[in-house]
Formats: C-alpha cells, structure tokens, sequence
C-alpha cells in the first residue's frame, strides 16, 4: 500500500510544495522568523500575487501557518510537518545505510 497520508499530512503535497526552489527558501526564511507576505515579496524578484501563489501552495500542505495581523498576513513555518517529512526520508536513509553497509560487506571480504 502506498503511504500517501500521515497524520492528516498528505506527503504528496508537501514534497510537491518543497520541490520549488522558491518554496523552499520562502519556508527557510519563515523558519527562521515569522514574516508578512510583504516582507517576504521584497526579497524576490517577482510579484507580491506571485510570491502569494507560493506562499499558497505551502500553506495547502501544512508547511506553513498563515495569521492575520491587521491588514497584513503573517507566515510563520509548521514545524510538525516539516518533522514528519523528515522522519518519511529518514526511514530511506535507514534502508540505504543497511544496503550500503551490506555492500561494503561484500566488498571488504
């Protein structure tokens, strides 16, 4: 059976969303310190729709969390989803390990 949801997450999306380059550097900054999608626009060469059409795509898979402060949007990162898209690639990692270790194993005997 294929994995395509944990905890309500869908994998699919948020992978998808960290597949854009933008995307993923809007989320490192966010990451870093809550920002306005005006402040966020600023550092790109592109359009404030633009920037917002991004900033959308994370928000629909749970990468980010979207807060209305007045007039403004204020953005900050979801750190649970980032964590389950982490432990998803950690179990690769741990399969890759043990084939790596197995192969060398073979090699060095």
């Amino acid at each position: 059976m294929v994995e395509q949801s944990i905890s309500g997450h869908n994998l699919d999306n948020i992978f998808k969303a960290l597949a854009d380059e933008t995307r993923r550097d809007i989320l490192r900054r966010v990451a870093a310190a809550s920002l306005s999608i005006s402040d966020l626009a600023e550092s790109y060469k592109m359009s404030f729709a633009a920037i917002a059409k991004h900033v959308g795509v994370l928000e629909r898979a749970q990468l980010i969390i979207k807060k209305r402060s007045g007039k403004q949007q204020i953005i900050t990162a979801a750190p649970k989803t980032i964590e389950i898209a982490a432990e998803h690639l950690a179990r690769y990692e741990q399969l890759w390990d043990a084939r790596f270790s197995a192969l060398e194993d073979l090699v060095t005997k």
